[in-house]
């Protein structure tokens, strides 16, 4: 990101369903782990996944899996305090899907996500006195990837899964707000108003708990439609109602919608 005479506001992106497509990815890799640890038995479908997410509390997709695990063998009879699933043995063979088996060279579902964003669409927020960073609960590894290797950005403003509690906690979009502000302090007003996009409710959720915790700064949520919920009218215009039920300002099909002229009357 260069600099610029003066920063009009501040967004920070989630990036799975804004930045990248996950639903081949993450998504499928959710769906590979509740088949394997339930037998077989039971795959979550894109829209089970999504009435999960919807409870606002399962963003992290190693938790929901281990979610769904459970609530398949309670639907049979089990209590849940009986069940044993290691919560590792999940993350490892969710992972050994989502990354793949070389560890050094990643193999797995990742390398094959469709980008929604282009380099350009980030440069414009520059050029238009709009800072941008980055608030994910993807580890860290998996958003250096799509960012660095994939958009090539260089070194961006990145709160990661390991850096911050899991949203709806607001945390990790208070630090990289903090990060921004430090790196362009002689460019920032202040309580300039901050942007957060997402594409779920837990997302939302997180742009109401920071406007509670530090009421004095404009909050806004802007949703966007994750590709997957894109495919019929009908599914599309229920998951818009949803974000927008949740705290959504505006939704949009693609985050690239949300251009530096919409952004000011935000403001």
């Amino acid at each position: 990101m260069t600099e610029q005479s003066s920063t009009h506001a501040i967004i920070v992106f989630d990036i799975d369903g804004v930045i990248r497509d996950v639903g081949g990815s993450y998504r499928r890799a959710l769906a590979d782990t509740v088949e394997y640890f339930t037998n077989y038995a039971y795959r979550p479908t894109p829209v089970d996944i999504d009435q999960l997410k919807a409870e606002g509390i399962w963003n992290n997709d190693w938790e929901a899996s281990q979610e769904f695990i459970y609530r398949y063998f309670e639907a049979q009879g089990e209590a849940r305090d009986q069940l044993q699933f290691d919560y590792q043995t999940i993350v490892t063979f969710f992972q050994s899907r989502y990354r793949g088996t070389d560890p050094n060279n990643w193999n797995g579902y990742i390398c094959d996500e469709p980008l929604l964003v282009h380099p350009r669409y980030l440069e414009e927020l520059t050029k238009a006195g709009i800072l941008w960073g980055f608030f994910s609960g993807a580890t860290r590894g998996s958003a250096t990837y799509v960012l660095e290797k994939r958009l090539g950005l260089k070194l961006p403003i990145l709160v990661a899964m390991e850096d911050a509690p899991g949203k709806p906690d607001p945390t990790g979009l208070f630090t990289a707000v903090q990060h921004l502000e430090e790196k362009f302090s002689s460019k920032c007003k202040v309580n300039t108003t901050v942007i957060y996009v997402g594409d779920t409710v837990a997302d939302m959720y997180t742009v109401i708990k920071a406007r509670e915790l530090e009421p004095k700064r404009n909050w806004v949520g802007i949703g966007v439609l994750p590709p997957h919920v894109q495919k019929t009218p009908s599914r599309r215009e229920a998951y818009a109602e949803l974000l927008l039920n949740s705290g959504a300002e505006l939704v949009f099909c693609n985050v690239e919608d949300l251009t530096p002229a919409q952004i000011t009357t935000l403001l």
